[in-house]
């Protein structure tokens, strides 16, 4: 894919070497782009940050930015991947990527919370690790890598950060989310409806839910999360794959 853009002015040398030696040099070794630093410090910035220091830019343009770029090429992937899969398929599978969810285990891979300037509220109630902001500072820095270096530096970024991503979730049953394929699944074999039993723990502000998928009284699998709904679904994912792995049966299908 190519875009005519119009790139930022280069960093002065100055600058560049001032700003070599902080924690954003770190992030750009991650991410795999030196950036300009202002557009760099924008992407990072959170509202809460912004509205206690003044009124400072937030990240929120480029996180709508991000959004779009990031939709482009994961849909241009799909598309290109999977010509046997109607309109509506594509939709879900784009959707079981391109969610909150998703985007918040991507940031946690590059450690992106230490990075993001947050507003003393956020901060104090375990803001570095909420999925939304995380979600919303890995777009807002997907969208500054794509105006700093064009679309073909955050094609190639989201590809790196998403292209596990996307042959896993290709991987799953037709509902495209776990829960939905592990009820196809025990339906299909007849072993009954599946239930979760959730537990949790931690302080108020940094919980852990621990959920227990069990089908027909019988416990298949577990998972953790900073979520109900996400300790389900890692839990449904196991139960899933163990009883496949039990009895194979027909293969679904994902059209």
């Amino acid at each position: 894919m190519s875009h005519a853009h119009t790139s930022s002015p280069p960093v002065p040398a100055g600058e560049e070497q001032a700003d070599a030696a902080s924690p954003h040099a770190v992030l750009e070794g991650r991410i795999g782009y030196r950036l300009d630093s202002a557009l760099l410090v924008r992407a990072l910035t959170h509202r809460s940050f912004a509205y206690e220091n003044g009124g400072l830019p937030t990240n929120e343009r480029l996180e709508f930015l991000g959004d779009s770029v990031l939709g482009l090429v994961v849909t241009d992937t799909l598309y290109r991947k999977h010509p046997e899969l109607p309109e509506g398929q594509l939709a879900k599978l784009r959707a079981a990527v391109v969610n909150s969810r998703a985007l918040a285990e991507v940031a946690r891979g590059l450690e992106l919370g230490s990075f993001v300037r947050l507003g003393r509220g956020e901060e104090g109630t375990g803001g570095r690790d909420k999925a939304s902001i995380l979600a919303d500072t890995l777009e807002a820095v997907i969208g500054a890598v794509y105006l700093d270096r064009g679309l073909a530096a955050a094609d190639e970024f989201v590809h790196r950060l998403f292209d596990a991503m996307i042959e896993r979730s290709a991987g799953l049953g037709a509902g495209l989310d776990w829960k939905t394929s592990l009820q196809e699944l025990s339906a299909a074999r007849s072993l009954g409806v599946p239930e979760y039993v959730i537990t949790e723990s931690g302080p108020d502000h940094a919980k852990t839910f621990t959920a227990a998928a069990r089908v027909g009284g019988v416990t298949y699998g577990t998972g953790t999360g900073r979520s109900k709904k996400e300790a389900e679904q890692q839990a449904a994912e196991t139960a899933w794959r163990a009883i496949r792995a039990a009895d194979p049966g027909e293969t679904e299908s994902v059209a």
